[in-house]
């Protein structure tokens, strides 16, 4: 007797209580394997299913939504990133897709300033230095980083993650500066103690720490550019934990090889998991396998989210996540 319940295909093995609800709630397919699933099975999943459930890893572009199924009527992202997903394609073929905002902002502020540190501090040297066993005693001049109290960030992108970073950053006691599309409003500029720079070039040629939380949209690709980068003080320090197409890791790499930066923590890459292997050979770069938004608590409620987005879908209402193109 076939089921009455939406056919749920998940494309990424999820936390197991997340997986649990899902099944609990619909007739959902899961994934065995944590490895990402070919570009043949995500279209053979898209065909068989009433509502996709992608990774932000996963391509969802216009080719692939032109083979999927008549069944495929919602997208729920398990992500606050869309950029993975031709949403606007989506919309024309009456595909709705919804995604987690605002569960992995503090987690990923968090992390922008862990990156800070490590990078000013030169924690994983010390690091090093600790597991092989070459450490010899105090020195007064040994593993000397930088104060970052006093010193001034620019925060590119001022949305849920920017605001937490500056707020953060505040604590630390910087001076808060920042780009974006917009000014904020007044009162939560004057609440942040942020500075608001109209002109990027200004910015970034101004600043000790920049640090990127701004999406990636063809507006922002290699927004921190070559010409960007050497506006930069030879003392000053990238932090990226937002989107790596977002800057030009070619031309970030010759400035740090060169001197012309002091160094750089990055959590998302420009080519996914293909890393600049010249990044990976400079002491004054920390690599981190994307782990700004990797915590018990950030991955359930973003199950809970997209459990919330489907049930809502299978009500007959709108999620309450749906993107809109529009907004992107």
């Amino acid at each position: 007797m076939p089921s009455d319940r939406l056919s749920v295909v998940v494309t990424r093995r999820l936390p197991a209580a997340v997986e649990a609800r899902l099944s609990e709630l619909f007739d959902v397919e899961l994934r065995d394997s944590d490895a990402p699933m070919t570009r043949e099975e995500m279209i053979d999943a898209a065909g068989r299913a009433d509502v996709l459930v992608p990774s932000v890893t996963d391509r969802i572009d216009a080719t692939l939504l032109a083979r999927a199924g008549e069944r495929l009527k919602l997208i729920a992202q398990y992500g606050s990133g869309v950029d993975n997903i031709d949403v606007a394609t989506a919309r024309q073929r009456g595909i709705l897709v919804s995604n987690t905002p605002g569960v992995t902002v503090d987690d990923t502020a968090d992390m922008t300033i862990a990156l800070m540190l490590a990078v000013t501090r030169r924690i994983p040297e010390g690091l090093a230095t600790m597991q092989a066993e070459r450490w010899t005693g105090w020195s007064p001049t040994a593993f000397l980083g930088g104060r970052i109290a006093g010193r001034r960030i620019g925060i590119l992108g001022m949305g849920r993650i920017g605001q937490a970073v500056a707020r953060r950053a505040a604590a630390f006691g910087m001076q808060v500066h920042y780009h974006n599309r917009r000014p904020l409003r007044d009162e939560i500029a004057q609440e942040l103690g942020a500075s608001y720079h109209e002109s990027l070039d200004q910015m970034v040629a101004r600043m000790d720490v920049i640090s990127i939380n701004c999406p990636h949209t063809p507006s922002t690709f290699h927004l921190l550019n070559a010409r960007r980068i050497a506006l930069m003080k030879p003392s000053a320090v990238i932090v990226n934990t937002s989107r790596g197409e977002v800057i030009d890791e070619n031309a970030l790499a010759r400035a740090l090889d060169q001197g012309k930066l002091a160094g750089a923590g990055l959590d998302v890459f420009e080519h996914g998991t293909e890393v600049n292997p010249r990044l990976r050979e400079l002491a004054n770069v920390v690599l981190l396998p994307h782990m700004g938004s990797a915590t018990v608590e950030g991955r359930a409620e973003m199950g809970e989210k997209v459990i919330i987005n489907i049930k809502t879908f299978a009500d007959g209402h709108r999620p309450p996540d749906q993107v809109v193109p529009a907004d992107l």
